[in-house]
């Protein structure tokens, strides 16, 4: 529970920081943060795939990833996605669609919808249950689907 408690301050904080870095941030420097984020955020979710697909599952491999994966979901990000950056380029042209600005209560939703089950996955990883861990993660791999379905453009 402290750990909890740790990372909720810690989000707390972050998002207090992002937020006010955002005014400091160009269009391309926040294209290109919430770019890092993602793809290392993504690096994680695949090192539990390998795992749950892999014949020697390591649970505290996985307990890592989840709890990298946790930590950037309540990072902050969302301060990065100030209105006009659906256009630019980071480290590549933004794949984000105008649409996410139309529908704030829709990406809320979905965004709250992503820390959950990131926190969960936390917390299933850390149980080192493969079965209960590849339930949560099907769940995970659902919230981040909701947000690319409706707001990513293909590549």
């Amino acid at each position: 529970m402290k750990r909890i408690a740790r990372l909720a301050l810690f989000a707390a904080i972050a998002l207090g920081t992002a937020t006010a870095a955002q005014a400091q941030l160009s269009k391309e420097e926040m294209i290109k943060f919430r770019q890092s984020g993602y793809t290392f955020m993504s690096w994680n979710v695949g090192k539990i795939k390998a795992e749950l697909e892999g014949a020697n599952f390591d649970a505290a491999r996985v307990a890592a990833a989840a709890n990298v994966v946790a930590a950037v979901a309540n990072s902050g990000l969302g301060a990065l996605f100030a209105p006009g950056t659906d256009t630019g380029k980071g480290w590549k042209e933004t794949r984000l669609k105008p649409e996410f600005f139309r529908e704030p209560d829709k990406v809320r939703q979905i965004g709250s919808n992503f820390v959950q089950q990131a926190n969960r996955m936390q917390q299933v990883a850390a149980g080192g249950d493969k079965a209960a861990i590849a339930a949560q993660f099907e769940e995970l791999g659902k919230a981040c689907n909701a947000c690319h379905d409706n707001y990513r453009r293909e590549e």
